[in-house]
């Protein structure tokens, strides 16, 4: 497999962040989606939307780890006329 392009791979460095940010947050919703101490109360995101970002974020690096050995070439031909 080719390496990717340094932009690529900040790129693909920053989503696998999010994704382990948003399997953390699944985790912490799991446990417990809202709780209350004394008068104060906490409500977690929705699940199902953090579980969509995961989703979606798995998808763009799987994406890019897909495309890491593609060659993205354009072939121009000049023409006189």
């Amino acid at each position: 497999m080719r390496k990717l392009p340094k932009h690529m791979e900040e790129k693909k460095r920053r989503l696998q962040k999010r994704l382990q940010l948003y399997e953390e947050a699944e985790e912490r919703i799991l446990a417990g989606q809202s709780y209350t101490i004394g008068s104060r109360s906490l409500t977690r995101a929705n699940l199902a939307d953090v579980q969509k970002m995961i989703s979606s974020l798995a998808s763009q690096i799987a994406s890019i780890d897909a495309n890491a050995g593609k060659r993205k070439v354009a072939r121009i031909i000049p023409r006189d006329y």
